[in-house]
């Protein structure tokens, strides 16, 4: 398996580039200061296709099946997006990745076409609703319920730390529930549909967050809130299994927005490194700054290589091919959301001593970046589980 991009795909990345150049690069800096959520930029990045390019042309897609690199595009385009603003860079993986993508892979035909067409055309946005005050790592100790009730199910508890869950154009989030217990006593999770319009739904206020100014993020409750009993998500009883594959994708996803971040860094770097001038001369002559920079450098080169080992197998899986296991990816998952993560934090540490004082400052997007960085290591899954799933791959009976 080569991991070389194809012609179409760097011509993909440029097209993506132009965009966030064009579109979202100019304004990152205000939208952070204000925590704007900028609806009609969400539905440009819809109407330029980056919604729907793991999608089916019969939900509006893209149609791109595993052959043709879809999820790879999609890492570049989260990778490019990323590179100007980690925000709406993680509001694009979201959306596709924890929106989309459960509809997409678990969802009836009936559920598929009532919900992708709007998600798929960035008309609006989906969350995905695991996490919960006292249930993160450990998501089977999930506490919210629902029960059948006269045809609906009808529930009960809370969710927290969901992105794209409170926006103008959310228009659902499907969410992990109890919804019975099993024989050997361990609780039945299933996963549910829920509107953002349903009585008893409500996004509570945004999180007044360190980074990612510009997403939305909300914590939710669910007081005796019913759908539809139709709107089971899947198998019952298979909410986590479900989740967890859901997860494989996302650590990947978020690889390339970590990718992302550090190309900013090195870029931001260089350019600095080039133009400040002291003792009369460039400071990047200096070899403790520029040996530091070559660390950047070392550090995307190596991100990006093990985020597109991912991004492909995961394509040649869809793609059917025999050559990659489900526990492969898994591994190739973990590795390259490990790595590119915490060097992603590395880099903007990196980024924000080359710039010295100014790199203090909220006026250089340095500074945004550092911000940003940290959470690239939380969610998904943090540093901590993807250490216990490498080591687990590698076949050590870790806990």
């Amino acid at each position: 398996m080569t991991f070389e991009l194809s012609p179409e795909h760097e011509q993909f990345r440029r097209s993506v580039r132009d965009f966030a150049e064009a579109e979202i690069a100019p304004h990152a800096a205000q939208w952070d200061r204000d925590h704007h959520f900028p609806t009609d930029v969400v539905q440009k990045m819809g109407a330029l296709g980056l919604m729907g390019l793991t999608a089916p042309e019969e939900f509006g897609g893209a149609g791109m099946a595993g052959e043709d690199g879809g999820f790879t595009s999609l890492c570049l385009a989260i990778e490019e997006i990323g590179r100007v603003d980690q925000s709406m860079g993680i509001t694009l993986e979201a959306a596709v990745g924890l929106g989309i993508n459960p509809i997409l892979t678990y969802g009836t035909d009936e559920q598929k076409k009532t919900w992708l067409p709007e998600l798929v055309a960035g008309e609006k946005i989906a969350g995905f609703g695991l996490t919960e005050p006292g249930a993160g790592s450990d998501a089977g100790a999930t506490k919210t319920k629902a029960v059948l009730d006269g045809g609906e199910w009808v529930v009960n508890g809370a969710k927290q730390f969901i992105t794209n869950s409170g926006s103008d154009i959310t228009s659902l989030v499907t969410v992990t529930a109890r919804t019975g217990e099993r024989a050997d006593g361990r609780p039945e999770i299933s996963t549910i549909i829920i509107p953002s319009d349903t009585p008893g739904f409500t996004a509570e206020k945004a999180y007044d967050k360190l980074g990612w100014h510009a997403s939305d993020t909300h914590p939710l409750s669910f007081s005796d809130a019913r759908v539809p009993e139709s709107h089971l998500l899947g198998e019952r009883g298979r909410g986590y299994a479900q989740f967890l594959a859901t997860l494989d994708d996302g650590r990947v996803a978020i690889a390339a927005l970590a990718v992302g971040c550090i190309q900013a860094c090195l870029d931001m770097s260089l350019q600095y490194a080039g133009e400040r001038q002291t003792f009369g001369g460039p400071i990047g002559r200096k070899q403790g700054l520029a040996f530091q920079v070559s660390d950047l450098q070392v550090m995307l080169d190596a991100s990006r290589l093990l985020t597109y080992k991912a991004a492909a197998m995961k394509d040649a899986m869809d793609a059917g091919a025999s050559s990659v296991t489900t526990a492969s990816f898994k591994q190739a998952a973990a590795v390259a959301k490990l790595y590119a993560t915490e060097s992603a934090v590395t880099a903007t540490r990196i980024a924000t001593q080359v710039f010295g004082g100014y790199g203090f400052m909220e006026e250089y997007p340095v500074v945004r970046f550092y911000r940003d960085a940290k959470v690239l290591e939380i969610g998904e899954g943090t540093s901590e589980v993807q250490r216990m799933l490498i080591a687990r791959g590698l076949g050590l009976p870790v806990e």
